[in-house]
C-alpha cells in the first residue's frame, strides 16, 4: 500500500527527493502511512478543500479493502 501511496502523491510534487513515506503499525489491524513534504508541496497534495487527500485516501480504501487492514494516510511537512 505503501508504494500506491507513494507513486499516487509523486504525480503532484516538485521535490520528490524531499518526500518520505513512511507507515507504522497501530495495533493488528490498522496501519499509519505517513507521508513527509516539503512546505511547498503541501498545497498540491492536500488540494482545493482537501479534495485531492481525500481521494487518495479513498483510493486506498478500495485497495485495501480485500486486506481487512484499515489504513491511515497522514500528510505532514517537513520541518
Amino acid at each position: 500500500m505503501v508504494k500506491l501511496v507513494e507513486y499516487i502523491v509523486k504525480q503532484f510534487v516538485s521535490n520528490p527527493e524531499q518526500m518520505d513515506i513512511t507507515s507504522t503499525n497501530v495495533d493488528e489491524n490498522t496501519v499509519q502511512i505517513t507521508v513527509t513534504l516539503a512546505s511547498e508541496d503541501m498545497g498540491r497534495v492536500i488540494g482545493k478543500q482537501g479534495k485531492i487527500a481525500k481521494a487518495i485516501r479513498t483510493v486506498v480504501k478500495s485497495a485495501s479493502s480485500k486486506d481487512n487492514i484499515k489504513y491511515l494516510v497522514e500528510i505532514v511537512e517537513r520541518v
